[in-house]
């Protein structure tokens, strides 16, 4: 036995040890995540899209950074609603 097979027989008793992955949330409840969270994304932009210029843009940047986080997850949603596990 050399090195390497000493190093291949730790991770190997590992993984067989392991438990299997069980996501947190179920896998059914995905697409109805995916559409509640693009959909608040939408509206959000449509309301940042009617806000009005201000000198000092607090309220534009709270509005577009909550719309691009909702944004981002509904779409990691999307793809594993569909098969791309991301």
């Amino acid at each position: 036995m050399g090195f390497d097979d000493a190093c291949l027989l730790v991770p190997r008793a590992l993984h067989k040890t392991v438990p299997s992955f069980s996501p947190l949330l179920p896998v059914g409840l995905l697409p109805y995540i995916a559409f509640i969270l693009l959909g608040a994304t939408f509206a959000l932009a449509f309301y940042f899209s009617t806000l009005p210029k201000e000198k000092v843009p607090v309220r534009e940047l709270a509005v577009a950074s909550t719309a691009s986080i909702l944004g981002g997850f509904g779409v990691v949603a999307m793809f594993c609603t569909v098969g791309v596990y991301v």
